[in-house]
């Protein structure tokens, strides 16, 4: 079906940007998006014109909520160029911005989210790639030429040994740990989204291996927390010598994770 998107969109920067690591371009300009029992191909046609292999209910209730077709990006970007004005780093942060114009924070599921940025841990985003397909093709069911990511059913009962080969060294311990936790309820992911943000990010912490920036990016990319901005690598680098140790993100405001993906992309594909 054809769908007109008005707002900043660009599917290959969505894809790239960091946040997600199963969407892929399987053919020059076509892009696979899963989430749950749900894959899509989609393709940019012209300008604000796409293409996409779903009904228009299934986009409605499925696509449009993934990709925060609600809210207005060009607005963020503006108010990023309003916060910048006159400040020492104004040049960086609109040429983030610009750089990142058509990212957009991805709704995503829960636990793929929790599995994903655990294996994150001091390995580059082609590495997690390849190690989460991996879990998807071992534990998840196959749907075409498509491994779905695991329900936690499906995977709960994995030994530490049973994740042996999959590229996750001692997050094998970690990944266990997080399924105990959720197969015994004592961590419910989905009645997570009803606390506050500091009381959700501490509650992810009491999982094994499960830090701050994990957590962060887990409140960001699963329960859409832009508030928060989670500190990696490349933002702790952007904050140190860019903004001459000063956490931008604080005053910043509501909308600081979107800043955070606009800076994050640009400071990665830059450096």
């Amino acid at each position: 079906m054809e769908i007109k998107i008005a707002d900043d969109f660009d599917l290959k920067k969505i894809a790239d940007s960091g946040q997600c690591f199963r969407p892929k371009e399987i053919s020059p300009d076509v892009f696979r998006f899963i989430i749950g029992e749900n894959i899509l191909h989609i393709s940019k046609r012209e300008e604000n014109l796409f293409e996409a292999d779903c009904n228009a209910e299934t986009w409605e209730h499925v696509w449009k909520n993934y990709f925060d077709l609600n809210t207005n990006y060009a607005s963020i970007r503006h108010e990023v160029e309003t916060f910048a004005a006159g400040k020492p780093y104004e040049k960086i942060l609109r040429d983030a911005t610009d750089f990142g114009k058509g990212i957009r924070i991805l709704n995503q599921e829960p636990f793929e989210m929790l599995i994903s940025f655990i294996i994150s841990q001091r390995k580059n985003i082609p590495s997690i790639r390849i190690s989460v397909e991996k879990i998807c093709a071992r534990f998840g069911r196959r749907v075409g030429e498509v491994y779905l990511f695991p329900r936690v059913e499906e995977i709960s009962s994995v030994t530490v040994n049973d994740l042996t080969g999959l590229g996750l060294a001692y997050r094998k311990n970690y990944i266990k740990d997080a399924l105990e936790k959720i197969s015994s309820g004592e961590i419910d992911l989905t009645a997570l989204k009803n606390l506050p943000d500091d009381e959700l990010v501490e509650t992810l912490k009491k999982i094994k291996g499960v830090g701050d920036k994990i957590a962060n990016c887990v409140a960001l990319f699963a329960y859409h927390r832009v508030n928060r901005a989670p500190v990696d690598i490349w933002i702790k680098r952007a904050i140190d010598q860019d903004f001459h140790g000063e956490n931008i993100f604080d005053a910043f405001g509501n909308n600081a994770g979107i800043l955070q993906q606009y800076i994050f992309y640009h400071k990665r594909s830059n450096h």
